[in-house]
């Protein structure tokens, strides 16, 4: 009875992903035929695009990376504090850390925003590591189980292009994604807008020309879900690396992580493996 409960669970978990890439049933996700006003028969496009997170979701940054961001992260905020007069110990600088955050979605914002901080200064020292390559651990056959997903892919991280760069050619995957976008990149009018925010999620369909029903988000991080979910993107939780994810990079999965999927969550999956498995069910 316990087998046939779990078989039930995963097969309605394979139905929902198929629904939510398949945006037109009874139509294929692929394409959908139409007819134009002379009469002739059309195809519009109706595959989905999907919008990769990076850390702890295409590979587990919970494992060595993200400790190592937050010692050098507390490091460098410590000094700009102590450089202004202003409490550096280490609750004052979490205390800061966790207001960035909330606030803007990323530290960075707010210390660029408040304390003058370049924000090219800011990641280099933040992504300072003694050997990268030897930090990355990840599920097996990445390549493999991207190219069974149908549709264009765009990696969307809230990393630096350099850090984020190579952690993708360490993986293989730099050659597999139609677009990079990182950090550097997230503004609007000129101003950073990092992951959650909307007004740039708005511009990123803009610039892709795409409605937002057609995309996907895969994250896991549950506030960029919501904001995606918000603006009427589909969304998928990634869970697996959760489980020893910092404090201050991950507040809200730690209350979530082992909770029901979320009411703004339309997919929740532990791994690639899982996703693709789904997907091609």
């Amino acid at each position: 009875m316990a087998v046939a409960v779990v078989a039930a669970v995963t097969t309605a978990a394979a139905m929902m992903l198929r629904r939510l890439i398949s945006f037109s049933a009874p139509f294929s996700f692929f394409q959908i035929a139409a007819k134009n006003n002379r009469g002739k028969i059309i195809v519009a496009n109706t595959t989905p695009l999907w919008l990769f997170d990076l850390d702890n979701t295409l590979h587990n940054a919970s494992h060595a990376i993200f400790p190592a961001i937050n010692v050098n992260m507390n490091g460098y905020i410590a000094q700009i504090l102590q450089h202004a007069g202003l409490a550096s110990d280490a609750d004052s600088v979490s205390a800061l850390r966790q207001q960035y955050w909330q606030r803007y979605g990323a530290t960075l914002a707010g210390m660029v925003r408040h304390h003058a901080v370049r924000a090219e200064d800011f990641l280099r020292e933040a992504h300072r590591f003694d050997n990268l390559a030897q930090m990355i651990r990840t599920e097996r056959g990445l390549v493999h189980l991207l190219k069974r997903l149908p549709g264009r892919k765009i990696l969307l991280t809230n990393a630096p292009r350099a850090y984020s760069k190579s952690v993708l050619r360490h993986l293989g995957l730099h050659l597999h994604f139609a677009r990079h976008i990182s950090i550097e990149s997230m503004q609007v009018h000129g101003q950073l807008r990092p992951k959650p925010s909307r007004q740039f999620l708005r511009k990123l369909l803009a610039t892709q020309r795409i409605a937002a029903r057609r995309c996907i988000l895969v994250e896991d991080t549950v506030e960029n879900l919501r904001a995606a979910k918000q603006i009427g993107m589909r969304t998928a939780w990634m869970t697996g690396y959760l489980r020893h994810t910092p404090p201050v990079a991950g507040m809200m999965q730690k209350a979530l992580r082992l909770a029901r999927r979320p009411a703004y969550v339309d997919f929740k999956v532990a791994s690639l493996h899982q996703l693709a498995r789904s997907v091609a069910r």
